[in-house]
């Protein structure tokens, strides 16, 4: 693992950096069992020892971090089983935000996921061609993506904690495919997702996101610890 891996502007607080890490965490910059270590993190961020070991907390509260007495703070070990629940409850919570969007969204919720697609589709024909270090510009396309298909559900309860399940599932998906979460077929999966929001299909729209969430663990090579 590289601690210095993609070295970036230095967030000014504790909340700052808890959100840049946790950014990093689901855009494959570390592998399981990774022991994060509060010095070299406490190096990288310029701020106190004790600032790092808050933010770890915080995410092991997530479940996105492991912490173990005499261990100190690891990335998550993960089995298939757990993935697979994940990947369920996922699909559950986010096919409801978006019958709910597509029963309440307004000309401006269409315009801001058309404009999500936009950049998403830009940054998969770029790894298409080849291009490399796009796992955190990959990770915050797709997140911007499917956050958007469900931001007119008019529940801030459900985006809570579809924000909390994406992560996690996102997280295990990426460390069981070492990194690797971009697939072929995705972009035309999301474009047929577009369409069906757009088209104001519900039901045609909960049907492809269900088969897209489950296909990656189909399709990628997935490794378990």
């Amino acid at each position: 693992m590289d601690m210095n891996l993609h070295q970036a502007a230095r967030p000014a607080s504790s909340l700052d950096i808890y959100w840049d890490l946790r950014k990093r965490l689901i855009a494959a910059e570390f592998s399981a069992g990774d022991k994060l270590k509060p010095e070299e993190l406490r190096a990288r961020y310029g701020c106190a020892a004790s600032t790092i070991r808050e933010v770890l907390f915080r995410l092991s509260c997530d479940r996105l971090v492991d912490f173990q007495d005499q261990r100190g703070f690891r990335m998550p070990d993960i089995s298939r089983d757990l993935l697979n629940e994940l990947t369920a409850l996922r699909s559950l919570v986010e096919r409801e935000g978006a019958r709910l969007s597509i029963v309440n969204g307004d000309l401006e919720w269409e315009a801001d996921l058309t404009a999500a697609h936009h950049k998403l589709t830009h940054v998969e024909s770029s790894i298409a061609r080849g291009a490399q270090n796009y796992e955190q510009v990959l990770a915050a396309s797709e997140w911007q993506f499917h956050r958007t298909l469900i931001s007119a559900c008019g529940s801030e309860t459900l985006k809570d904690h579809y924000r909390d399940v994406h992560d996690r599932q996102r997280l295990c998906l990426v460390l069981a495919a070492r990194g690797v979460a971009y697939r072929e077929g995705n972009p035309e999966e999301h474009r047929a997702i577009l369409d069906a929001a757009l088209a104001r299909d519900a039901k045609l729209c909960d049907e492809l996101l269900d088969a897209h969430l489950n296909r990656g663990l189909e399709v990628l090579n997935l490794k378990f610890t």
